[in-house]
């Protein structure tokens, strides 16, 4: 299992962050070893200051693919759920500055929370709002259908370069309002009014 994840995808998070509104899909790779075992708690790392959560639809690969096309990449998820990114803002400043990758920021060990993931066929995936609540205020809102790139596109553009397989998760992007996690917060998340999960920081 891999987690393959898609930076800047909605515009306003992208002018948030001060970065340019990308022409080209933005990757980057989470390792197995990014998972959040647990689904109650999430630790902050020694190393980072300033972590902060990016909350993003997740859809689940059931089947192995290369060089998909985009009127058939639906055919290869099924499910879709909801996770956080977890970021060490502090950590990515220093290395975008120096146009190094983002790895040690974005696939640190525990870097990378999900939800369980339920069937995609009760939702409209070209118009679907989540959310995130940090300590009972609602933090982040996205719609997929604010995406620069959309799922369909971001299934065959990810399958020129990866070859998807089977239990692969991809994360699609998040939505302006990231913020930095202390210990003892809260953190919900949701799509449209179903509750996907709640976390503490430790």
């Amino acid at each position: 299992m891999k987690f393959i994840c898609v930076g800047r995808n909605y515009a306003d998070h992208a002018k948030e962050l001060n970065n340019e509104i990308p022409k080209d899909v933005v990757l980057f790779l989470k390792p197995d070893t990014a998972l959040i075992k647990s689904k109650d708690e999430v630790y902050i790392p020694e190393f980072t200051n300033n972590l902060h959560h990016e909350v993003e639809i997740l859809i689940k690969i059931c089947k192995t693919g290369k060089y998909i096309q985009p009127e058939f990449s639906e055919n290869y998820y099924t499910e879709i759920g909801l996770g956080i990114d977890f970021t060490a803002r502090d950590i990515q400043e220093e290395l975008k500055i120096k146009g190094l990758p983002w790895e040690k920021a974005k696939a640190f060990d525990g870097s990378a929370f999900i939800s369980n993931f339920v069937s995609k066929e009760n939702f409209d995936l070209e118009n679907l709002e989540f959310s995130l609540i940090k300590n009972g205020i609602l933090q982040q809102v996205g719609n997929t259908s604010n995406m620069i790139f959309s799922i369909n596109k971001l299934v065959s553009y990810i399958s020129q370069f990866f070859t998807l397989k089977v239990g692969d998760i991809i994360f699609t992007g998040t939505p302006a309002g990231v913020s930095k996690v202390k210990g003892n917060d809260i953190l919900e998340g949701y799509i449209k009014n179903d509750k996907f999960f709640e976390v503490k920081i430790i």
